[in-house]
């Protein structure tokens, strides 16, 4: 493990102006978005609108790294190049999801563990081979009528600490992901205690698992109110909450801190990152970069105006660029 370079890439990840498209929507969940538009989830119409996504002009002003789907990095393009080296021909970085997804968590109703530990050294040394450079794990934790159990956010951490420290010795930055999820009515103080105590013990963990913090980054949630709260808490709140909420858990070797779009509109996403950009400048002693690591927050609108037919490939793409420079604005606190 050569710590520098991890911690150079992770660094680069987070580099001023830009941030990380997510494009490693399991097969189930592009099949969702693709029925949204009435388009089948066939390997062929996943690689036509990802390699739309990734040969728009200049996104690389804006998209430091993408995290694929197993499936996108071994693709080639249209015109036979392999979708991970059209990344780096444009300098993006190309990541990889490694975890093999939420399960029940056995005993604990409504409750959710990631699976994946088995054979993970070697499928990721295999990624690195393959161009990968980073890779991403997800955990979920639900908020909900005596839940999330202190067990559920302990064994979520543990599997985190154990994931990151096996994609450091592969060479890849981990992206440590444990999300708080918005479903539910909970209020925005409950989303602070809960995201709070998960921060403490993922940090806890890796800290436990002597993973290399300046080497990995943190994609977590924002505190938000739930989705379906009577009361949602506005931008400006979600802004100061959230920094006080990470200036308590986060150590400041991180090197960036990457938010989700998780659960939120396209345009809530946006509004809630340039707000928090905003305030942490103003605060001005924020030791990390606020990122973003987008899925839908950056995709929806350009699949729409894509909706499966060639001929719309070029105003898709304008669509997509626009969409990017506009979560980048608000990655800098100056969306307008």
């Amino acid at each position: 493990m050569d710590k520098d370079k991890l911690s150079n890439i992770a660094t680069k990840l987070v580099a001023q102006n830009k941030g990380i498209l997510a494009a490693d929507e399991s097969n189930p969940t592009i099949k969702n978005r693709f029925d949204s538009i009435d388009v089948e989830s066939t390997e062929n119409n996943r690689r036509d609108y990802r390699e739309l996504l990734f040969s728009t002009d200049g996104i690389e002003n804006y998209i430091s790294g993408i995290i694929l789907y197993e499936e996108t990095l071994y693709q080639k393009s249209s015109n036979g190049q392999l979708l991970s080296e059209l990344l780096q021909s444009k300098d993006i970085i190309p990541g990889i999801k490694v975890d093999k997804s939420a399960k029940d968590f056995i005993g604990f109703p409504g409750e959710k563990i990631t699976e994946g530990l088995d054979g993970l050294y070697d499928r990721m040394t295999n990624y690195y081979n393959d161009g990968a450079r980073f890779s991403k794990w997800r955990a979920v934790i639900t908020i909900g009528e005596q839940i999330p159990s202190s067990q559920c956010i302990e064994l979520n951490a543990i599997l985190l600490a154990r994931y990151a420290i096996t994609s450091q010795e592969s060479g890849l930055v981990p992206i440590v992901e444990p999300e708080i999820l918005m479903d539910g009515d909970h209020s925005i103080n409950s989303c602070y205690e809960v995201t709070n105590k998960t921060l403490n013990e993922v940090f806890n963990q890796l800290e436990k698992h002597k993973v290399n913090l300046s080497g990995i980054l943190l994609k977590p949630n924002m505190i938000l109110s739930g989705k379906e709260s009577p009361d949602r808490a506005d931008k400006n709140e979600v802004a100061e909450m959230t920094l006080k909420c990470f200036k308590e858990t986060i150590p400041e070797n991180v090197p960036g801190i990457i938010f989700l779009s998780g659960g939120q509109s396209d345009l809530e996403s946006i509004d809630n990152l340039d707000a928090i950009n905003k305030l942490a400048a103003q605060k001005g002693d924020m030791p990390w970069e606020l990122s973003f690591s987008y899925g839908r927050g950056l995709q929806s609108s350009t699949l729409n105006k894509w909706n499966g037919n060639s001929d719309n490939y070029l105003i898709a793409q304008k669509e997509f660029i626009n969409r990017c420079k506009m979560v980048s604005d608000a990655r800098n606190g100056k969306l307008s």
